[in-house]
């Protein structure tokens, strides 16, 4: 292992990488008496369902139990796709081919509703649309890949490309993998600017923000809802739960239907000149085919590499999840062994029993929550389109309004479901690691 002298970058810190461009901000502001909405959480979910209910006439205040912007949004990837990963999991088994085809329109909506965003409201969110390459951990994934790469062209109707082993380096400069394929209809933003600037559109259309005001209990009231938070109390005609990795138990309804998973990252120092064109000529997104997979993007300005997976079967602090995660990086980069960590953080990922994300009410209050992994695009549109449904605008909830939100793992199941998995799939890797041995 290296010594800690040499890994870590001086100015090293246990936070977003993202954070030092737009850090989140404490909003003191007082809570009004009454809103005509109340949205809890201020992810992307929750300030896109704000700006689309404000610009339509509503009083809106959105609360968060921290800074806003402290949560999951802002400690992601940042990758931004239109769906390819529902395509390619266990969500599409057993759904009527009738909802299949309209989840899949729904996803390909989200990107399409992301980037127009972006663009009308000109919001500084540093997004490009490169490409994400999946690479292949042995032989046997790479003709899965490329099975999978057909389902995607099938289904979704992105343009897919077969990389072969010896014609990879063209795409990663890498001989970690066995060839992969290349979809590219994926791209990155900058996650904090984002945030950044779709709270400042939620605000200039008219919601008030207010941090540090952790939602205790919800009470229906006749017409309308009283909340109690950890600042007092407001009412609400309407009222979302948008909180997704960050649910607590005091909203058990919620927090007993998404298992938060952490997912560890970390940033390098700028790189030498020229080495980034070696690694990642076309600054693409890359993941691969792994249980415990890898995922790696160029920083938005091009200069650092971003890497993330999960280190361990047991939660880590961001120091130790940094160790392991630069072990991880040099097996798929040698060439960064000389490389300094500035960054280590994490976050978490809200997934659901059946992989999907819901969107819906529960005794009259709203609820968009789910984003296994995939949240960018989709809970950005999931926001706006559930806030359309509040205000009467829409009746349809549309595809991921569908079908029984169902309990995920709870009590003890939970403590130790997140463990279990990541241990079952630690050792399916383990084992095919060995095949790749064989073969090297």
């Amino acid at each position: 292992m290296r010594p800690d002298a040499l890994l870590f970058h001086q100015a090293f810190r246990c936070v977003p990488y993202w954070w030092d461009a737009a850090p989140p901000e404490a909003s003191h502001a007082p809570l009004p008496a009454s809103v005509d909405v109340a949205i809890v959480g201020s992810g992307y979910c929750g300030l896109s369902a704000a700006a689309e209910a404000a610009c339509r006439g509503a009083s809106v205040a959105v609360l968060d139990a921290a800074e806003i912007g402290a949560g999951g949004s802002t400690r992601s990837g940042g990758m931004v796709s239109s769906g390819q990963k529902l395509a390619l999991t266990n969500a599409i088994r057993g759904v009527p081919a009738d909802r299949l085809k309209r989840l899949m329109c729904e996803s390909a909506a989200s990107f399409d509703y992301l980037k127009r965003l972006i663009a009308e409201e000109a919001l500084d969110a540093d997004l490009t649309i490169t490409g994400r390459f999946f690479g292949a951990y042995t032989p046997a994934h790479f003709d899965v890949l490329r099975d999978q790469g057909q389902v995607l062209r099938d289904k979704t109707g992105v343009t897919v490309h077969v990389i072969e082993r010896d014609a990879q380096r063209a795409i990663i400069g890498s001989d970690y993998y066995y060839g992969g394929i290349l979809v590219d209809e994926y791209g990155g933003l900058h996650t904090a600017k984002y945030h950044r600037a779709l709270r400042e559109l939620a605000r200039r259309r008219g919601a008030t923000m207010h941090s540090h005001a952790a939602v205790q209990r919800i009470e229906r009231e006749g017409p309308q809802f009283r909340l109690h938070t950890a600042r007092g109390t407001l009412n609400a005609r309407r009222v979302l739960v948008a909180t997704n990795g960050y649910t607590g138990p005091l909203l058990p309804f919620f927090s007993r239907r998404v298992l938060p998973i952490a997912s560890y990252q970390i940033a390098t120092e700028a790189l030498p000149d020229g080495l980034m064109d070696a690694l990642n000529p076309g600054r693409r997104m890359i993941s691969d085919s792994k249980r415990n997979l890898f995922y790696t993007r160029p920083s938005p300005d091009g200069t650092r590499m971003i890497f993330g997976s999960r280190p361990a079967i047991r939660e880590l602090s961001e120091r130790e999840a940094a160790r392991r995660l630069y072990s991880k990086l040099v097996q798929l980069w040698p060439a960064l062994r000389d490389v300094r960590i500035t960054h280590a953080w994490k976050g978490y990922v809200a997934m659901t029993r059946d992989k999907l994300a819901h969107i819906g009410t529960h005794e009259g209050v709203h609820y968009a929550l789910g984003c296994n992994g995939n949240g960018v695009a989709l809970m950005s549109y999931l926001g706006h389109r559930i806030a359309k449904h509040m205000l009467g605008v829409e009746c349809d909830m549309g595809a991921f309004g569908e079908g029984t939100f169902a309990l995920s793992r709870a009590g003890m199941v939970r403590r130790i479901a997140v463990p279990l998995g990541t241990a079952l799939y630690k050792a399916d890797d383990l084992v095919r690691g060995r095949t790749r041995s064989a073969l090297s």
